[in-house]
């Protein structure tokens, strides 16, 4: 009897209530083994790959790509005896209890070829690999051959054969079932064709049509857009279907409206609605909740950045930062750091429940990250502690994670205070509001040369804005103020941060 096991979506996060699915990466009928990516789903942080716990064969898929699922609803349903389920009539009767094979083959590859060296070597000692769990068997591997048939192979045949082929944990063989019926596609069906209880017959010596393939940003925006992966043209690498291909479609089928009076018909579509879900509305809860409980004040200073700006060329052809990028966020970041050191009672949180100044003697240096699926503000677990070099390490290797959309929910959970840079996008600065629990947070302007006053002559000078958000009821003005100002004094001299001494906020 087929042995059905549902798994349902765990939290992945830190009370996760819902997760939207993406792409599946198996199909009905496909096998899998304990540990094959299953699904990848958007938490309201990040995307995340969910790996099978069962192995055996794809019984059922729950739900469709874009579907929103509560956490513990079942999404996949797994036959981890799919053997029982598709016995053959035709096959050899089952072996006795003292005969049940085995599988010589390590638990996470498929079978060896007989003859093989592995398979001599598991035939020598009688152990074999089992998954974790499982324990070890004592019998040895004695598989009987398969009494060929010359009539028309079935589904359930052609699943027994691809699930002996890939199975890696042994098992018992079920006892003999009554056969099961099978719908015969007549002779005369046209390829391409429907049938009851069939489906698709395709043409004699074809394989079936393949999924559209496509990343799963496009499969989103051809949800969203009620377009047909299989109806678009794959001009992607690797025949993959792109943004363009999806967008060519939508045009291609656009309704016109009535010509206007100047007797040129335009498209009746003009509005476009993107449903709020992921990291788009995780963003807009916390921005509103950080809005509307935080008293905000925004500061503001002008800065010349020209020795910071060296300091950073110097770096780019140092040895010690061979490898990885130097830029100008890397001395704020650090600027930041040393002036939290020297005004500690920035880097803390209001406790509501106790009504209490909570102050960390640590630095979980949030950096904002725009991606495709939103804003993401994951941190760098305590900056302070770090060197330049490794400082540098983790901006670089958080800024690929959040691009590539691969952030987890943990490495944006416990930030203290946060840095938003505006200025990769050319922008001055701007009044950032604060990520929900911390106290501050510093906007990084454009670094752009203009003219500046220095040592009594206008010259043109490096210079940038920055811009501090804080919560009023933890950091008072004068704090605020003192703080901006010892970013803006390192950023200004590098070298005021050996000055400063080592970071000891206590």
């Amino acid at each position: 009897m087929p042995d059905l096991k549902q798994f349902r979506l765990p939290d992945v996060g830190e009370g996760l209530v819902e997760a939207d699915i993406i792409s599946w990466k198996v199909a009905v009928g496909d096998v899998v083994k304990v540990n094959t990516v299953l699904v990848e789903i958007e938490t309201a942080k990040s995307l995340v790959e969910l790996p099978s716990p069962y192995a055996g064969v794809v019984s059922e898929l729950l739900f469709p790509e874009g579907a929103t699922v509560d956490v513990g609803t079942p999404i996949i349903t797994v036959d981890v005896d799919p053997a029982g389920a598709a016995a053959d009539p035709e096959a050899p009767p089952p072996l006795a209890d003292d005969m049940v094979p085995t599988l010589p083959v390590d638990d996470m590859a498929p079978a060896s070829p007989a003859g093989s060296a592995t398979a001599e070597a598991a035939k020598g000692n009688g152990r074999t690999s089992n998954l974790v769990g499982y324990g070890p068997r004592t019998t040895e591997a004695r598989r009987r051959p398969r009494k060929p048939s010359g009539g028309q192979s079935t589904p359930a045949r052609e699943l027994q054969t691809a699930f002996s082929t890939n199975r890696t944990v042994a098992r018992p063989v079920a006892p003999p079932r009554p056969p099961q019926v099978v719908v015969p596609v007549p002779q005369q069906a046209v390829p391409g064709a429907m049938l009851p209880g069939v489906g698709t017959v395709p043409g004699p010596g074809l394989p079936p049509p393949a999924r559209a393939q496509a990343k799963p940003p496009v499969r989103k925006l051809a949800r969203d857009l009620g377009v047909d992966l299989a109806t678009c043209a794959a001009t992607g690498p690797g025949g993959s279907v792109t943004r363009e291909d999806v967008l060519a479609v939508v045009a291609g089928r656009e309704v016109l409206a009535a010509p206007d009076p100047d007797g040129v018909r335009r498209p009746a579509r003009r509005e476009e609605r993107i449903p709020v879900r992921g990291v788009r509305k995780m963003t807009a809860e916390a921005v509103s909740r950080s809005a509307f409980t935080a008293p905000h004040v925004t500061e503001f200073i002008t800065v010349d950045v020209t020795r910071t700006v060296k300091l950073v060329r110097r770096l780019e052809k140092d040895p010690v930062f061979e490898g990885v990028r130097v830029s100008p966020l890397l001395v704020v970041a650090k600027a930041l750091l040393v002036a939290v050191g020297r005004n500690p009672h920035v880097n803390a949180a209001w406790d509501e429940a106790a009504q209490e100044i909570v102050v960390k003697r640590y630095v979980n240096l949030g950096i904002a990250a725009a991606t495709p699926r939103g804003l993401v503000v994951p941190n760098i677990k305590d900056a302070e502690a770090m060197s330049l070099r490794e400082l540098a390490d983790a901006l670089a290797t958080l800024t690929a994670t959040a691009r590539a959309g691969r952030t987890q929910p943990a490495e944006m959970a416990g930030g203290t205070i946060s840095i938003t840079n505006v200025g990769v996008f050319g922008v001055d600065t701007g009044t950032p509001i604060l990520n929900s629990g911390e106290a501050a947070i510093l906007c990084f302007g454009v670094v752009r040369r203009q003219p500046w006053v220095h040592k009594g002559r206008v010259v043109p000078r490096w210079v940038t804005q920055l811009a501090l958000s804080f919560d009023h009821r933890l950091v008072d003005g004068d704090l605020g103020s003192r703080f901006l100002s010892d970013v803006a004094s390192v950023l200004r001299d590098p070298a005021r941060a050996a000055v400063h001494g080592k970071w000891e906020p206590f």
